[in-house]
Protein backbone atom coordinates (compact mmCIF):
# COMPACT_ATOMS: atom_id res chain seq x y z
CA UNK A 1 0.00 0.00 0.00
CA UNK A 2 1.49 3.63 -1.03
CA UNK A 3 -0.05 6.73 0.10
CA UNK A 4 0.87 9.35 -2.49
CA UNK A 5 0.73 12.78 -2.92
CA UNK A 6 -2.75 13.92 -3.36
CA UNK A 7 -3.19 16.80 -5.99
CA UNK A 8 -4.12 20.41 -4.67
CA UNK A 9 -8.02 20.95 -5.13
CA UNK A 10 -9.50 24.52 -5.72
CA UNK A 11 -12.99 24.45 -4.95
CA UNK A 12 -14.33 28.46 -6.36
CA UNK A 13 -18.04 29.60 -5.19
CA UNK A 14 -19.49 31.80 -6.99
CA UNK A 15 -23.03 34.10 -6.33
CA UNK A 16 -24.32 37.21 -7.57
CA UNK A 17 -26.59 39.39 -5.77
CA UNK A 18 -27.84 42.10 -7.93
CA UNK A 19 -28.15 45.34 -5.94
CA UNK A 20 -27.57 48.29 -7.30
CA UNK A 21 -25.89 46.72 -10.23
CA UNK A 22 -22.86 45.32 -8.05
CA UNK A 23 -21.56 42.20 -8.38
CA UNK A 24 -20.35 40.67 -5.00
CA UNK A 25 -18.33 37.35 -5.70
CA UNK A 26 -17.92 35.07 -2.51
CA UNK A 27 -14.08 34.32 -1.59
CA UNK A 28 -12.61 30.76 -3.08
CA UNK A 29 -12.87 28.12 -0.77
CA UNK A 30 -9.13 25.82 -0.79
CA UNK A 31 -9.05 22.36 0.54
CA UNK A 32 -6.10 22.34 2.53
CA UNK A 33 -3.08 19.75 1.43
CA UNK A 34 -3.82 16.37 3.17
CA UNK A 35 -0.66 15.95 6.17
CA UNK A 36 0.50 12.65 4.36
CA UNK A 37 1.07 14.26 0.87
CA UNK A 38 4.73 13.82 1.12
CA UNK A 39 4.58 10.07 3.26
CA UNK A 40 4.77 7.15 1.28
CA UNK A 41 4.30 3.30 3.41
CA UNK A 42 5.16 0.07 2.04
CA UNK A 43 4.82 -2.90 4.33
CA UNK A 44 4.82 -7.29 4.34
CA UNK A 45 3.72 -10.13 5.91
CA UNK A 46 5.88 -13.09 6.05
CA UNK A 47 5.57 -16.80 7.85
CA UNK A 48 8.55 -18.52 8.34
CA UNK A 49 9.42 -22.06 8.66
CA UNK A 50 12.34 -23.79 9.78
CA UNK A 51 13.62 -27.28 10.51
CA UNK A 52 16.51 -28.91 11.02
CA UNK A 53 18.02 -32.51 12.54
CA UNK A 54 20.94 -30.66 14.48
CA UNK A 55 21.94 -31.91 17.92
CA UNK A 56 20.13 -33.87 20.57
CA UNK A 57 16.95 -32.59 21.97
CA UNK A 58 16.95 -32.18 25.71
CA UNK A 59 13.46 -33.32 26.54
CA UNK A 60 14.72 -36.92 26.15
CA UNK A 61 18.21 -35.98 28.01
CA UNK A 62 20.03 -35.63 25.01
CA UNK A 63 20.18 -39.18 24.13
CA UNK A 64 18.49 -39.29 20.75
CA UNK A 65 19.08 -37.32 17.52
CA UNK A 66 16.06 -35.23 17.08
CA UNK A 67 14.67 -35.67 13.55
CA UNK A 68 13.31 -32.78 11.25
CA UNK A 69 9.71 -31.45 11.43
CA UNK A 70 9.12 -32.45 15.29
CA UNK A 71 8.34 -30.36 17.14
CA UNK A 72 11.31 -29.92 19.23
CA UNK A 73 13.64 -29.38 15.77
CA UNK A 74 10.85 -26.82 14.13
CA UNK A 75 9.96 -22.92 14.28
CA UNK A 76 7.08 -21.31 12.28
CA UNK A 77 7.40 -17.62 12.85
CA UNK A 78 4.93 -14.75 11.47
CA UNK A 79 5.61 -11.03 10.97
CA UNK A 80 4.84 -8.17 9.58
CA UNK A 81 7.03 -5.34 8.35
CA UNK A 82 6.29 -1.69 7.53
CA UNK A 83 8.58 0.81 6.33
CA UNK A 84 7.31 4.33 6.38
CA UNK A 85 9.30 7.21 4.13
CA UNK A 86 8.35 10.94 5.36
CA UNK A 87 9.45 13.69 2.84
CA UNK A 88 10.28 16.76 5.37
CA UNK A 89 11.80 18.77 2.62
CA UNK A 90 13.45 18.49 -1.04
CA UNK A 91 16.33 16.20 -0.73
CA UNK A 92 15.36 15.37 3.20
CA UNK A 93 13.22 12.44 4.49
CA UNK A 94 12.55 10.51 7.39
CA UNK A 95 12.38 6.52 7.13
CA UNK A 96 11.82 3.98 9.33
CA UNK A 97 10.85 -0.19 9.43
CA UNK A 98 9.02 -1.49 12.17
CA UNK A 99 8.93 -5.21 12.57
CA UNK A 100 5.79 -7.08 14.92
CA UNK A 101 6.45 -10.72 14.84
CA UNK A 102 5.22 -13.92 16.61
CA UNK A 103 5.95 -17.07 17.70
CA UNK A 104 3.71 -19.97 17.14
CA UNK A 105 5.72 -22.92 18.77
CA UNK A 106 6.61 -20.41 21.12
CA UNK A 107 7.74 -22.78 24.29
CA UNK A 108 7.93 -26.43 22.47
CA UNK A 109 10.87 -25.80 19.89
CA UNK A 110 14.18 -26.18 21.40
CA UNK A 111 14.94 -23.55 18.88
CA UNK A 112 13.95 -20.76 20.93
CA UNK A 113 11.65 -19.15 18.39
CA UNK A 114 12.50 -16.58 16.26
CA UNK A 115 13.81 -13.24 17.26
CA UNK A 116 14.23 -14.67 20.63
CA UNK A 117 18.44 -14.54 20.93
CA UNK A 118 19.12 -17.66 19.59
CA UNK A 119 17.37 -19.53 22.83
CA UNK A 120 18.25 -16.60 25.24
CA UNK A 121 14.37 -16.61 26.17
CA UNK A 122 11.09 -17.80 24.77
CA UNK A 123 9.29 -14.40 23.50
CA UNK A 124 6.31 -15.65 22.14
CA UNK A 125 5.98 -12.31 20.34
CA UNK A 126 7.03 -8.60 20.14
CA UNK A 127 8.13 -5.80 18.15
CA UNK A 128 11.27 -3.51 17.48
CA UNK A 129 12.22 -0.23 15.56
CA UNK A 130 14.64 -1.91 12.89
CA UNK A 131 15.33 1.12 10.79
CA UNK A 132 14.87 5.25 12.01
CA UNK A 133 16.95 7.34 9.98
CA UNK A 134 17.04 11.10 8.20
CA UNK A 135 18.38 10.96 4.78
CA UNK A 136 19.48 13.45 3.29
CA UNK A 137 20.50 14.47 -0.17
CA UNK A 138 22.55 17.64 -1.19
CA UNK A 139 23.91 17.67 -5.19
CA UNK A 140 26.67 14.52 -5.33
CA UNK A 141 26.46 13.63 -1.85
CA UNK A 142 23.85 12.04 0.26
CA UNK A 143 23.73 11.44 4.40
CA UNK A 144 21.99 8.85 6.47
CA UNK A 145 22.34 9.50 10.12
CA UNK A 146 20.58 6.63 12.30
CA UNK A 147 19.28 3.37 12.25
CA UNK A 148 19.93 1.85 8.85
CA UNK A 149 21.03 -1.30 6.15
CA UNK A 150 24.46 -1.31 5.49
CA UNK A 151 25.76 -3.49 2.71
CA UNK A 152 29.66 -3.29 2.64
CA UNK A 153 31.49 -6.43 1.55
CA UNK A 154 32.80 -7.18 5.07
CA UNK A 155 30.11 -5.27 7.45
CA UNK A 156 26.70 -5.92 6.50
CA UNK A 157 23.15 -6.74 7.66
CA UNK A 158 21.92 -10.03 5.88
CA UNK A 159 18.59 -10.13 4.91
CA UNK A 160 17.50 -13.39 6.57
CA UNK A 161 15.03 -15.03 8.66
CA UNK A 162 12.09 -12.38 9.97
CA UNK A 163 14.25 -9.05 9.79
CA UNK A 164 18.16 -8.22 8.42
CA UNK A 165 20.23 -7.23 10.75
CA UNK A 166 20.68 -3.49 10.90
CA UNK A 167 22.96 -1.00 12.33
CA UNK A 168 22.89 2.57 14.30
CA UNK A 169 25.23 4.55 11.93
CA UNK A 170 26.53 7.16 10.38
CA UNK A 171 26.86 7.43 6.60
CA UNK A 172 27.71 9.38 3.49
CA UNK A 173 27.55 8.67 -0.13
CA UNK A 174 29.64 10.86 -2.81
CA UNK A 175 29.32 10.77 -6.65
CA UNK A 176 30.38 13.87 -7.63
CA UNK A 177 32.84 12.08 -10.16
CA UNK A 178 31.78 9.92 -13.22
CA UNK A 179 31.03 5.95 -12.39
CA UNK A 180 32.99 6.45 -9.29
CA UNK A 181 31.53 6.16 -5.50
CA UNK A 182 32.78 7.03 -2.36
CA UNK A 183 31.40 5.60 0.67
CA UNK A 184 32.11 6.24 4.40
CA UNK A 185 30.33 4.94 7.53
CA UNK A 186 30.88 4.74 11.20
CA UNK A 187 28.70 2.27 13.62
CA UNK A 188 27.88 2.09 16.69
CA UNK A 189 25.53 -0.55 17.78
CA UNK A 190 24.15 -3.48 15.59
CA UNK A 191 21.41 -5.30 15.89
CA UNK A 192 22.07 -8.99 14.78
CA UNK A 193 19.87 -11.20 12.58
CA UNK A 194 17.02 -12.71 15.23
CA UNK A 195 17.89 -11.05 18.07
CA UNK A 196 14.88 -9.11 18.37
CA UNK A 197 14.69 -5.52 20.04
CA UNK A 198 18.33 -6.71 21.41
CA UNK A 199 21.57 -3.62 20.39
CA UNK A 200 24.82 -4.87 20.58
CA UNK A 201 26.95 -1.63 21.49
CA UNK A 202 30.39 -2.17 19.44
CA UNK A 203 32.05 0.60 21.62
CA UNK A 204 31.46 -1.06 24.99
CA UNK A 205 30.26 -4.74 24.72
CA UNK A 206 32.52 -6.94 23.12
CA UNK A 207 36.10 -6.31 23.39
CA UNK A 208 37.29 -2.67 23.01
CA UNK A 209 35.49 -0.30 25.56
CA UNK A 210 34.93 2.89 24.18
CA UNK A 211 36.72 1.89 20.84
CA UNK A 212 35.88 2.95 16.89
CA UNK A 213 34.52 1.36 14.11
CA UNK A 214 34.02 2.51 10.96
CA UNK A 215 34.74 1.87 7.20
CA UNK A 216 36.35 4.06 4.53
CA UNK A 217 35.88 3.10 0.27
CA UNK A 218 36.11 4.18 -3.31
CA UNK A 219 34.58 2.47 -5.98
CA UNK A 220 34.08 2.51 -9.59
CA UNK A 221 32.13 0.53 -11.82
CA UNK A 222 31.25 1.21 -15.79
CA UNK A 223 29.27 -1.03 -17.99
CA UNK A 224 32.59 -4.02 -17.98
CA UNK A 225 34.95 -2.71 -15.39
CA UNK A 226 34.47 -2.53 -11.24
CA UNK A 227 36.76 -2.42 -8.94
CA UNK A 228 36.65 -1.18 -5.10
CA UNK A 229 38.86 -0.61 -2.23
CA UNK A 230 37.86 -0.93 1.31
CA UNK A 231 39.43 0.20 5.10
CA UNK A 232 37.54 -1.28 8.12
CA UNK A 233 38.73 -0.15 11.69
CA UNK A 234 36.98 -2.66 13.92
CA UNK A 235 38.20 -2.04 17.41
CA UNK A 236 35.18 -3.81 18.87
CA UNK A 237 36.64 -7.20 17.17
CA UNK A 238 39.94 -6.09 17.59
CA UNK A 239 41.40 -5.56 14.00
CA UNK A 240 42.01 -3.41 10.84
CA UNK A 241 41.19 -4.51 7.66
CA UNK A 242 41.70 -4.04 3.46
CA UNK A 243 39.55 -5.25 1.33
CA UNK A 244 40.24 -5.00 -2.67
CA UNK A 245 38.38 -6.37 -5.57
CA UNK A 246 38.23 -6.02 -9.17
CA UNK A 247 36.27 -7.72 -12.40
CA UNK A 248 35.79 -7.35 -15.94
CA UNK A 249 32.55 -8.40 -17.77
CA UNK A 250 33.21 -9.61 -21.00
CA UNK A 251 29.05 -10.09 -22.19
CA UNK A 252 28.61 -13.76 -21.43
CA UNK A 253 31.72 -14.48 -19.62
CA UNK A 254 32.97 -12.61 -16.37
CA UNK A 255 35.91 -12.86 -14.11
CA UNK A 256 36.63 -11.33 -10.50
CA UNK A 257 39.21 -10.96 -8.25
CA UNK A 258 39.74 -10.26 -4.27
CA UNK A 259 42.22 -9.64 -1.69
CA UNK A 260 41.75 -9.06 1.98
CA UNK A 261 43.71 -8.32 4.79
CA UNK A 262 43.09 -8.70 8.47
CA UNK A 263 45.53 -7.11 10.97
CA UNK A 264 44.43 -8.13 14.63
CA UNK A 265 45.76 -6.44 18.21
CA UNK A 266 46.62 -9.45 20.04
CA UNK A 267 47.77 -7.82 22.96
CA UNK A 268 44.83 -9.37 25.00
CA UNK A 269 44.49 -12.66 22.80
CA UNK A 270 47.10 -15.35 21.59
CA UNK A 271 47.64 -16.52 17.84
CA UNK A 272 48.85 -15.40 14.29
CA UNK A 273 48.87 -11.76 14.31
CA UNK A 274 47.13 -10.91 10.34
CA UNK A 275 45.03 -13.14 8.10
CA UNK A 276 45.29 -13.04 4.02
CA UNK A 277 42.42 -14.05 1.71
CA UNK A 278 42.61 -14.59 -1.99
CA UNK A 279 39.61 -15.45 -4.32
CA UNK A 280 39.08 -15.90 -7.87
CA UNK A 281 35.58 -16.09 -9.28
CA UNK A 282 34.25 -16.95 -13.34
CA UNK A 283 30.75 -16.78 -14.05
CA UNK A 284 28.83 -17.86 -17.65
CA UNK A 285 25.68 -17.77 -18.73
CA UNK A 286 24.95 -20.73 -21.26
CA UNK A 287 21.49 -20.37 -22.74
CA UNK A 288 19.18 -19.90 -19.80
CA UNK A 289 21.59 -21.33 -17.35
CA UNK A 290 24.38 -19.08 -15.01
CA UNK A 291 27.50 -20.95 -13.86
CA UNK A 292 29.59 -19.87 -11.24
CA UNK A 293 33.07 -21.47 -9.94
CA UNK A 294 34.99 -19.53 -7.16
CA UNK A 295 37.93 -20.81 -4.94
CA UNK A 296 39.58 -18.67 -1.89
CA UNK A 297 42.11 -19.52 -0.16
CA UNK A 298 42.53 -17.96 3.52
CA UNK A 299 46.03 -18.28 5.21
CA UNK A 300 47.45 -18.35 9.14
CA UNK A 301 44.33 -16.91 10.68
CA UNK A 302 40.22 -16.51 9.83
CA UNK A 303 39.14 -13.49 8.43
CA UNK A 304 37.69 -10.91 10.40
CA UNK A 305 34.04 -9.43 9.49
CA UNK A 306 30.62 -8.06 10.93
CA UNK A 307 27.54 -9.44 9.96
CA UNK A 308 25.60 -13.01 8.92
CA UNK A 309 26.92 -13.38 5.55
CA UNK A 310 30.56 -12.25 4.39
CA UNK A 311 31.37 -11.39 0.68
CA UNK A 312 34.03 -14.33 0.15
CA UNK A 313 33.24 -15.98 -3.10
CA UNK A 314 32.76 -19.40 -1.56
CA UNK A 315 30.72 -18.45 1.24
CA UNK A 316 27.28 -20.03 1.44
CA UNK A 317 23.55 -20.22 3.18
CA UNK A 318 25.32 -21.37 6.47
CA UNK A 319 28.80 -21.42 5.82
CA UNK A 320 31.05 -18.49 5.96
CA UNK A 321 34.28 -18.85 4.39
CA UNK A 322 36.03 -16.10 6.86
CA UNK A 323 35.41 -18.56 9.47
CA UNK A 324 37.97 -21.14 7.44
CA UNK A 325 41.75 -21.84 7.34
CA UNK A 326 42.77 -23.46 4.05
CA UNK A 327 41.55 -23.81 0.46
CA UNK A 328 37.99 -23.21 -0.43
CA UNK A 329 35.72 -24.62 -3.21
CA UNK A 330 32.06 -23.52 -5.11
CA UNK A 331 30.63 -24.19 -8.21
CA UNK A 332 26.77 -23.28 -8.64
CA UNK A 333 24.26 -23.35 -11.19
CA UNK A 334 20.94 -20.89 -11.69
CA UNK A 335 17.98 -21.06 -14.10
CA UNK A 336 14.30 -20.56 -14.14
CA UNK A 337 11.84 -23.19 -14.88
CA UNK A 338 8.47 -22.59 -15.53
CA UNK A 339 8.61 -19.43 -13.24
CA UNK A 340 10.30 -21.10 -10.86
CA UNK A 341 13.76 -19.27 -9.87
CA UNK A 342 16.53 -22.59 -8.59
CA UNK A 343 19.94 -22.33 -7.43
CA UNK A 344 22.10 -24.93 -6.87
CA UNK A 345 25.42 -24.90 -5.10
CA UNK A 346 28.18 -27.37 -3.57
CA UNK A 347 30.84 -25.71 -1.86
CA UNK A 348 34.09 -27.34 0.10
CA UNK A 349 35.72 -25.79 2.64
CA UNK A 350 38.74 -26.60 5.15
CA UNK A 351 39.64 -25.96 8.91
CA UNK A 352 41.17 -25.62 12.01
CA UNK A 353 40.17 -27.01 15.41
CA UNK A 354 39.38 -24.24 17.49
CA UNK A 355 38.57 -24.45 20.80
CA UNK A 356 37.06 -28.09 19.68
CA UNK A 357 33.76 -26.36 17.99
CA UNK A 358 34.76 -27.96 14.83
CA UNK A 359 36.75 -31.47 14.61
CA UNK A 360 37.23 -31.99 11.06
CA UNK A 361 40.25 -30.62 8.84
CA UNK A 362 37.47 -29.90 6.46
CA UNK A 363 33.76 -29.51 5.88
CA UNK A 364 31.20 -29.25 3.08
CA UNK A 365 27.74 -27.47 1.99
CA UNK A 366 25.14 -28.36 -0.49
CA UNK A 367 22.19 -26.01 -1.02
CA UNK A 368 19.06 -25.93 -3.38
CA UNK A 369 17.11 -22.49 -3.37
CA UNK A 370 14.29 -22.15 -4.88
CA UNK A 371 11.50 -19.41 -5.54
CA UNK A 372 8.51 -18.09 -7.26
CA UNK A 373 5.91 -15.06 -7.09
CA UNK A 374 2.43 -16.61 -7.20
CA UNK A 375 1.74 -12.87 -7.76
CA UNK A 376 3.05 -9.69 -8.42
CA UNK A 377 2.56 -9.44 -4.09
CA UNK A 378 2.95 -13.01 -3.45
CA UNK A 379 5.88 -15.10 -3.35
CA UNK A 380 7.18 -18.53 -1.73
CA UNK A 381 10.77 -19.81 -1.08
CA UNK A 382 12.17 -22.96 -0.05
CA UNK A 383 16.03 -23.66 1.08
CA UNK A 384 17.12 -27.16 1.57
CA UNK A 385 20.53 -27.07 2.86
CA UNK A 386 23.06 -30.18 4.29
CA UNK A 387 26.09 -29.08 6.07
CA UNK A 388 29.00 -31.45 7.15
CA UNK A 389 31.86 -30.51 9.75
CA UNK A 390 32.65 -30.40 13.42
CA UNK A 391 29.42 -30.21 15.20
CA UNK A 392 27.12 -29.68 12.18
CA UNK A 393 27.86 -32.90 10.94
CA UNK A 394 25.52 -34.35 7.89
CA UNK A 395 22.32 -31.40 9.40
CA UNK A 396 19.36 -31.10 7.60
CA UNK A 397 17.90 -28.11 7.51
CA UNK A 398 14.68 -26.49 5.39
CA UNK A 399 13.26 -22.91 5.52
CA UNK A 400 9.97 -22.22 3.82
CA UNK A 401 9.27 -18.69 3.17
CA UNK A 402 5.79 -17.37 2.44
CA UNK A 403 5.84 -13.19 1.20
CA UNK A 404 2.42 -10.66 0.92
CA UNK A 405 3.86 -7.24 0.20
CA UNK A 406 1.17 -4.51 0.43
Amino acid sequence: MKITKLSLVAAFAMSAAFAGGDIAPVEPVVEAAACNADTTINGKAQAYYFTNNAGFSPRDNFTNRRSMFEADSSDLGLAVTLDVSHKIYDGISANFSAVGYMNTMNGHSDLGGFESGYGLDYRGAGAFINVANITATFGDTTFVLGRQLLNTPMLSGFDWLLAPGSFEAYTMVNTSIENVTFIASYVEEWRINNFGDNWLNLSEDVFADNGDNWTVSAGYKNDALSASVWYYNIDALLYTQVYVDAGYNFGSFAVDAMYVNTDYDFANLAGESSSDAFGVKATATLDSVELMAAYVNVSDRTVGFVGALDNLYTSSWNSNTSQSIGDNFKVQASTTLWDVRATASYAYYEYESFAGLINDESGEEYDVILGYDITNCVSVDAIYTNTNYGTTENVDALELIATYKF
